[in-house]
């Protein structure tokens, strides 16, 4: 996380590769297995930084906005094959990358107070969105993005 006039062209094409590149292949490499099991679900893990402003996020936020993009358009590209296609867009979620942070507790603190749960999501409320979506029980949802924030990016102004 820094500046946008800080990074690097090698720092932008890592994140790129990363975040985005990533499920672009993979999705194409899973496809004849998907299609094969007869009921294929693809869920890319996103971020709420696909949709609203994070400081300090100027490469990171738009790989996840395609991201989301990229779900919506396999998924109806994918439908006739019977692959659905969505994405999860945490909030802060305690993983050991985000520990650091975390441990400022100014930083901590301004999180919760704009969260409506008022916590920090723990990768199991996460995982669980994930796994529910794989499941028979959400075989009509396809082409979404399911935000996971505990309501953070939808608080508005206290």
């Amino acid at each position: 996380m820094k500046a946008t006039l800080e990074y690097t062209a090698e720092e932008y094409s890592m994140i790129m590769a990363t975040n985005l590149e990533s499920c672009y292949h993979i999705s194409q490499l899973s496809h004849p297995l998907l299609k094969a099991s007869g009921f294929g679900s693809i869920v890319f893990i996103s971020s709420i930084a696909g949709s609203v402003h994070f400081s300090y996020t100027s490469i990171y936020g738009p790989t996840k906005a395609a991201m989301n993009q990229l779900a919506k358009n396999l998924a109806c590209e994918w439908a006739k094959d019977n692959i659905r296609s969505n994405s999860v867009a945490p909030g802060c979620t305690r993983t050991p990358l985000v520990e650091p942070l975390l441990s400022n507790e100014e930083f901590l603190g301004a999180m919760v107070s704009e969260t409506p749960l008022k916590r920090i999501a723990e990768a199991i409320d996460v995982s669980s969105m994930v796994a529910f979506l794989c499941l028979p029980a959400a075989s009509y949802i396809t082409g979404q993005t399911i935000v996971v924030d505990g309501g953070f990016s939808v608080n508005g102004f206290p």
